[in-house]
């Protein structure tokens, strides 16, 4: 019996350390750089006199990161994660480099991009590093531990934002990243050695035709991220040119609408058997969770008379109760991976609908914010999971192009999500009714539900 225990795999121990404390470092100091755009960027481009870039800054990342996303797992699959992961890195550091000594925005605006594109090579890398350098009985606890890392910075990243840029001036919370950076790659180091001199798979016939279909794909994802982009800031002016925008945003859903049909692996759209129903769930999922998140802090406060901190309350409930999740998921409880990604999304699915109520009734809102702390279980539960049973339906000459679809899909799930509620609102925003809340809650619930009909279909065909 003890020997038994003994010989079984522990993430904190061993040869295994290094990685996960550079992972966590890695995962930590981009969730904070997420966080503290925020809090910054008001200050910026007050201090550039730049205040109608406000949106375009906010938009360059995720244009980006789309196109990189579809970089990302091609390259890694064809050169492995690192070559990769040392370019994210690099992107990661001259980004911030370019917004802490930035003299006009313009300057933030291309180190915006940049950080985008940081964000989906190191997001790919990450997950096939993982892949290569640790058994597949880890792998659920360390995705836990992704959630998990972004608890701190969810709860104490605006404060200490606000707090450095206050007492020393924004600058230092990009050029400070920097410095946070070299740690990180250093205890990478071991396990980027251990897969730089591991055997390169072998390839078939299909392999090489599968990457050759994704490079053909590439045209196609850079067209997904430039109406990403112009689908944002359409929607920004939509109240102020309704026509000229909101036909902007109709082409762009359009030709994201094209570009997913050619980019997602064939299948995705009717869910099916394996990996096609894996990143149909997590599109599904995905702009569930999103959408309504992104609207909940605005309904608190036209609805239920919250304060804008008070509101923010939603952020740290998203953050520990997605850990939570996540970390019940990474558990040894021997429950059949595909019924754990249903729990979550029954969770979620629920916790929505629960959620929703602050808008359809008048009653308590502890109630409503009861269920979106449901609905960050269930997605703590589903989304590891779902990162888990990727790995699980991949293997080393295709992890990379996997983890890059469902992240993709993901993306434009949420940016489709976010437009065509976005719309719903402009043309209501003069007093908008309790109905725009509910209906926009209410169809995350929908979307979750669905995603939990698919999920037994997230097994290998």
């Amino acid at each position: 019996m003890s020997t038994t225990t003994e010989s079984r795999p522990r993430l904190f121990t061993g040869q295994h350390l290094p990685l996960v404390l550079g992972v966590i470092g890695l995962v930590t100091l981009g969730a904070f750089e997420n966080r503290a755009v925020g809090t910054a960027l008001p200050t910026m481009v007050r201090e550039f006199d730049a205040l109608g870039s406000f949106g375009l800054a906010n938009a360059a990342p995720n244009a980006s990161y789309l196109i990189s996303l579809a970089i990302a797992g091609l390259w890694s699959d064809r050169r492995g994660p690192i070559p990769t992961l040392r370019a994210g890195a690099i992107s990661f550091a001259l980004a911030q480099l370019l917004v802490g000594t930035a003299t006009a925005m313009p300057m933030v605006v291309a180190g915006r991009l940049l950080s985008g594109l940081a964000e989906g090579l190191l997001d790919v890398s990450l997950v096939v590093l993982v892949a290569r350098a640790l058994p597949a009985v880890l792998r659920p606890r360390m995705f836990s531990l992704f959630a998990a890392m972004w608890i701190l910075p969810s709860v104490l990243g605006p404060v200490l934002t606000g707090v450095v840029t206050e007492q020393f001036g924004w600058r230092w919370v990009f050029l400070g990243a920097i410095v946070l950076l070299i740690p990180s790659w250093l205890l990478l180091g071991p396990a980027m050695r251990q897969s730089a001199t591991a055997t390169a798979p072998e390839r078939t016939a299909d392999d090489v035709a599968e990457l050759e279909a994704w490079r053909a794909a590439l045209p196609w994802a850079l067209a997904a991220s430039v109406a990403l982009f112009s689908m944002t800031l359409a929607g920004d002016h939509l109240e102020a040119h309704p026509i000229i925008s909101g036909t902007a945003v109709v082409v762009a859903l359009a030709v994201l609408a094209r570009a997913a049909v050619r980019v997602m692996p064939a299948g995705m759209f009717v869910a099916r058997r394996g990996f096609p129903a894996v990143v149909a769930v997590r599109a599904l999922g995905g702009a569930a969770f999103a959408v309504s998140g992104a609207y909940l802090p605005l309904l608190l406060t036209l609805e239920h008379h919250f304060s804008p901190s008070k509101a923010g309350v939603t952020l740290s409930i998203t953050g520990v109760c997605w850990a939570f999740g996540s970390w019940l998921q990474g558990r040894e409880h021997g429950i059949e991976r595909v019924t754990v990604l249903r729990t979550g999304l029954a969770f979620m699915a629920i916790g929505l609908l629960v959620t929703s109520l602050l808008a359809w009734t008048n009653g308590t809102t502890w109630i409503g914010l009861i269920g979106w702390g449901f609905a960050g279980i269930g997605m703590g539960l589903s989304s590891s999971s779902l990162s888990v049973l990727t790995l699980d339906l991949s293997d080393h000459s295709n992890s990379g192009r996997n983890s890059s679809a469902g992240q993709m899909a993901a993306t434009m799930s949420i940016a489709t999500g976010l437009a065509i509620s976005g719309t719903l609102l402009a043309f209501n925003s003069d007093n908008p009714r309790p109905w725009v809340f509910g209906s926009i809650v209410t169809a995350g619930g929908v979307l979750a539900l669905l995603g939990f009909l698919a999920a037994p279909r997230c097994r290998r065909a």
